[in-house]
């Protein structure tokens, strides 16, 4: 069975005000003095962002239990200095993002000016192991069309700079702005992959290739895919959610390769467009079917989704946890569903930012 790890970014924020805080570095100082959270939180590149990993699970009841102790874990140290966290893609009050003092992201602050300034969004990564970088190429390009279905289930940023932006996912959005963010091309090899990152590079356009922001992409650190599609989740159920799916997406492909199916010679223009009605939409009105690219309801392509990773799944003993999940989302909402009825009963942005805070630990 294939381990799963998941990275999430969390927003600090003022827990009267709802409005983001700039206190990563002290809630990380407050970390780094217990030592079970010394490796699991991160500075990110804002200061009002703070970051965990979980580690490797086979479980995806033990990946849930780490998510949750997790956000915990984070609420309790950002609490001991005035502040907490709230599980949301993006600030639904205006903010001043502050880029952190290193070296790296004054780099990017320089070179990307207002793009920099502006990337106060938060996403969640998914880690699935894989057995070998031929294997994971193999995956990155037959997982390809099925990303943006993860994308609309996690979509959980409506709201930028205290306006509702009619984006299901606005992060994906600001998030593209980057100039090596979004859907590939089919690689074929990993020879051609190594190439492609090297190429990039040596433009000096990217720092590095840490900078490679594919949507699903080898893992600099670990042997794994990294998949990157999505928002950070407004509950951590749903959080599980992405990750059964993706390792189920993962697993799938990897079979397909074995067996010398072809992935699926989508262009990257179709991807994208793909991409941009999940962000647009999420689960409220039609997305791109996968194998079409024709709009279809979302209902239809997320069951799509399941029937294709359905074998896998069952496998793990997830397929029907993962379609209760769904079935949840499609009926209440996801993450920007929520923050958007939370603010048609409460007429304030500051209600929806204080009771995602209570979502987010639940």
């Amino acid at each position: 069975m294939r381990t799963v790890g998941v990275e999430e970014e969390l927003l600090l924020v003022d827990p009267e005000s709802g409005e983001p805080r700039a206190l990563s570095a002290a809630v990380l100082a407050r970390a780094e003095q217990d030592d079970a959270d010394q490796d699991v939180f991160e500075k990110e590149l804002h200061e009002q962002m703070l970051e965990f990993a979980t580690h490797p699970q086979s479980s995806m009841e033990s990946l849930r239990a780490e998510i949750v102790r997790c956000r915990k874990e984070a609420a309790r140290h950002a609490g001991e200095i005035g502040c907490t966290v709230a599980a949301l893609a993006t600030s639904p009050l205006p903010v001043s993002p502050a880029v952190g003092v290193n070296r790296r992201y004054q780099w990017m602050a320089q070179e990307y000016g207002i793009a920099t300034q502006e990337q106060l969004v938060l996403g969640c990564h998914v880690h699935v192991n894989v057995d070998s970088d031929e294997e994971g190429v193999a995956v990155v390009d037959r997982v390809r069309p099925w990303l943006s279905v993860l994308a609309a289930l996690s979509a959980n940023s409506p709201f930028w700079q205290g306006k509702d932006t009619g984006y299901s996912s606005y992060r994906s959005r600001v998030w593209q702005r980057w100039p090596s963010a979004g859907p590939t091309e089919i690689f074929g090899s990993v020879e051609r992959y190594h190439r492609r990152v090297a190429e990039m590079v040596a433009t000096g356009t990217i720092l590095d290739d840490a900078m490679i922001y594919f949507d699903a992409r080898l893992s600099r650190r670990y042997p794994t895919v990294e998949i990157r599609v999505s928002d950070v989740c407004l509950h951590a159920d749903t959080a599980v959610l992405i990750a059964t799916l993706a390792r189920g997406l993962v697993e799938t492909a990897a079979r397909e390769w074995r067996a010398g199916t072809e992935p699926v010679d989508h262009s990257v223009s179709l991807l994208r467009l793909a991409d941009w009605r999940a962000a647009r939409s999420g689960l409220t009105g039609e997305l791109l079917h996968p194998a079409t690219m024709r709009r279809m309801p979302a209902e239809a392509v997320v069951r799509s989704l399941l029937d294709h990773v359905g074998e896998a799944l069952e496998e793990t003993g997830d397929l029907e946890r993962a379609r209760e999940t769904c079935a949840g989302l499609l009926r209440d909402g996801n993450g920007a569903q929520v923050q958007r009825a939370l603010l048609e009963r409460t007429g304030s942005l500051r209600d929806v930012v204080t009771e995602c805070v209570r979502h987010t630990q639940a």
